[in-house]
């Protein structure tokens, strides 16, 4: 039965329901209500932050979620499911698919990737799991450990890739990943158009998440603000 859930993600919406405690939406009610939201605008599937809002998302909407923890620890720079007590926290809702940080940053306690990766496999060897990368090069990577979905979540966002946008030359990072990559691809990061979506589809991505431009009004009202003060 998950596994036909996941199936139905296949060339279709995940929508990322998320907000950090800083941020007005911060609260697992309102997540809930957006993943109800994304669900009537057709979204296939959900991303989501916690234990608690997936709980809340999960009551609310019978979608797949791919589940992270963001946490920060002291002398790391990982911060998407860092250790294996997040993964521990997500095993109580049992997200379809659990994302990790998949860059080449150590982890807190200085483990590396592969040590992580074999951790959650052998206490949860049926657990779908996602990998966030930020350049081909940690993509095929995860993808050779044996991670499910890879997915271009990092691209920009790490030292390694400073400077990198995923949609750059008609989407060459994620044209590359998809042409070496064994598993599935996600294509997620700055797709903030209907049409860049459509795009990472026709190219091959198995899924596309889409987060701010649908899920933080402050960010898209920042947008229209801006321009009106050009």
């Amino acid at each position: 039965m998950r596994q036909k859930r996941v199936e139905g993600l296949r060339g279709k919406l995940i929508v990322s329901c998320q907000a950090l405690p800083q941020e007005p939406l911060h609260s697992s009610f309102i997540m809930g209500r957006m993943a109800l939201a994304a669900k009537m605008g057709g979204a296939a599937g959900i991303r989501a932050n916690t234990k608690e809002d997936i709980a809340e998302i999960q009551a609310q909407v019978e979608l797949p979620v791919i589940g992270i923890v963001k946490r920060d620890y002291e002398g790391s720079e990982v911060y998407i499911t860092p250790t294996m007590k997040e993964v521990e926290e997500l095993m109580e809702v049992k997200p379809e698919i659990i994302a990790v940080d998949a860059t080449g940053r150590l982890r807190p306690g200085a483990v590396t990737l592969e040590d992580f990766f074999r951790q959650i496999k052998e206490k949860y060897p049926e657990q779908l799991l996602m990998a966030d990368c930020s350049t081909v090069e940690e993509a095929l990577h995860a993808d050779e450990l044996g991670f499910d979905f890879i997915g271009t979540t990092m691209v920009g966002y790490t030292k390694q890739s400073e400077g990198d946008k995923i949609e750059a030359n008609d989407f060459e990072i994620l044209r590359k990943i998809i042409a070496g990559a064994k598993n599935l691809v996600i294509a997620e990061g700055n797709i903030n158009t209907p049409e860049k979506a459509r795009r990472v589809i026709e190219l091959g991505a198995f899924s596309v998440v889409v987060g701010s431009i649908i899920t933080r009004p402050q960010l898209i009202t920042k947008t229209f603000a801006d321009a009106l003060e050009q």
